[in-house]
């Protein structure tokens, strides 16, 4: 049965109209989502229907089950962890992507793709001050993004030592120091226990989470063989960058590879207003970064950039028969194929959305973006300030802002009353051995009127634990979900 084309086009009209009815409701509705996963468990039990549903009706279904458990991430005043929005061409390109259902793979198989991405990716590097011969390739986040970077290191460290890794594995041979700084992010350990290179050797940092060149060099000198050192554009918490230029000058003297994890403090180096804070960044070797961050397009888009593309084809080019990896003249491309820069052989072609929004916002508008983000952390911050009994923890000196309101127990009551109001979403950690509240502007579309709305529901939630203060003796670092009873404030917003 051969699928004509109007088969698509009512269940696409219904998702158009389910779309935009979302869209059109962030502005009003509570950050939070209205029930729970156990709840949505329980009413989609049940076997799977015997017979076919008329595609229309799935997509409209699956909107009205979807909807009461849907988080507004996409929200203005939505701070919680580093998740950004989704710019309008992003998202449009996006939907495209999947309409043309291209494999991505392969240059001559799908080459309109293929240049979108070459071409998104020679902007980014211009963008960001990075070498222009650069290879990118375009993963599923900024896990893979680093996954990518420090297996390109492996494999050049193992290289200059003198180690066949893809001949011998790693068995037998000589041990890759790994050097992080001991707040670099997670994803760091998680992607060297994907890699074999076991634990890492941790550097100690200053007050805002800056590795200490000095202390790197002295466990570099405590040493020898083969050394990565992972560097951080964009503390989790602060905001603040490793000093690349010193750090890089330390690791080169002991023929180190450097790569840098910037999942969203890359984009400072977009702006001249926060591009000194990563100067000597262009000198790593590579660099990771998550586009739905802060450039705000769709998820599934981490970057991998790599200054050497020999190395990072070594690890995951693929050489068969059946891929057609030569122009029609027989010549190898020069821009190589997708596959040989990232994990994957078959992929979607995340790079278009990248495209779409770089094209939409030009240099300018990148760099007005990057600024935006930054002020408006630094509007809430000073608003913060302003409170009593609330002191901001870090220096903002980009997208980030930690505060306390006191002890432990008062913070996470602040915190638990916040998200159950519903007007934003600010989420809990915990830094400097004490309970936090942690912002992390990443929304292309939060404005004044959202930074005033988010204060004003900090200070109501104050207000609230100061007048009740047993009814949260007991709240918790991670506050539980709001339901649609607690969230009465959901109206108060702008267009």
């Amino acid at each position: 049965m051969s699928a004509q084309p109007d088969a698509y086009f009512e269940a696409l009209d219904r998702a158009l109209l389910h779309a935009q009815a979302w869209l059109a409701s962030l502005p009003s509705r509570p950050v939070g989502p209205r029930v729970d996963a156990d709840t949505l468990a329980a009413l989609s039990a049940g076997p799977l229907p015997p017979a076919p549903t008329p595609a229309a009706d799935v997509i409209d279904e699956l909107a009205s089950f979807a909807e009461p458990g849907l988080m507004a991430m996409p929200s203005g005043r939505f701070f919680g962890w580093v998740i950004g929005g989704t710019l309008p061409a992003a998202l449009a390109a996006d939907w495209l992507v999947t309409a043309w259902d291209q494999n991505a793979g392969m240059r001559f198989a799908t080459p309109a793709t293929a240049v979108l991405e070459e071409t998104a990716a020679g902007w980014l590097l211009d963008l960001l001050g990075l070498p222009p011969g650069a290879d990118v390739g375009f993963t599923t986040g900024a896990t893979m993004a680093n996954f990518v970077g420090l297996a390109a290191g492996r494999q050049w460290v193992l290289e200059q030592a003198g180690w066949e890794i893809d001949r011998d594995g790693l068995t037998g041979g000589p041990r890759v120091r790994v050097f992080v700084g001991a707040e670099r992010h997670e994803v760091i350990d998680l992607t060297l226990r994907y890699l074999g290179l076991g634990a890492p050797i941790v550097v100690d940092v200053d007050a805002e989470g800056r590795l200490r060149p000095d202390a790197l060099a002295e466990l570099l000198n405590a040493g020898s063989g083969p050394a990565i050192v992972c560097l951080q554009a964009g503390n989790v918490h602060s905001g603040a960058s490793d000093p690349m230029g010193a750090a890089i000058d330390v690791a080169r003297r002991h023929g180190a590879w450097v790569h840098v994890d910037g999942a969203f403090g890359l984009w400072a180096a977009a702006s001249p207003r926060f591009r000194d804070q990563l100067t000597g960044l262009e000198r790593a070797d590579s660099w990771a970064t998550d586009a739905h961050k802060t450039l705000n397009v769709p998820y599934d888009c981490g970057v991998a950039i790599v200054s050497r593309p020999e190395v990072v084809r070594r690890v995951f080019g693929v050489h068969t028969s059946y891929l057609i990896a030569a122009d029609a003249a027989g010549e190898h491309r020069s821009p190589g194929d997708p596959f040989e820069k990232v994990p994957e052989l078959s992929r979607r072609a995340r790079g278009v959305p990248v495209w779409a929004a770089l094209r939409s916002l030009g240099r300018a508008g990148t760099i007005a973006l990057v600024d935006g983000l930054a002020a408006n952390a630094k509007a809430l911050a000073d608003g913060l300030r302003a409170m009593p009994g609330v002191k901001v923890l870090n220096e903002v000196v980009f997208t980030q802002v930690c505060v306390s309101f006191g002890s432990d127990d008062r913070t996470r009551q602040v915190t638990q009353q916040l998200i159950a109001d519903g007007s934003a979403w600010m989420s809990g950690s915990r830094w400097h051995d004490r309970d936090i509240l942690r912002i992390s502007v990443s929304n292309w579309s939060t404005d004044a009127a959202d930074v005033a709305l988010s204060l004003a529901a900090v200070a109501r939630a104050c207000a609230a634990v100061d007048a009740h203060p047993a009814r949260s003796a007991d709240a918790k670092a991670i506050p539980p979900r709001p339901t649609a009873a607690s969230t009465p404030h959901a109206t108060d917003d702008q267009d």
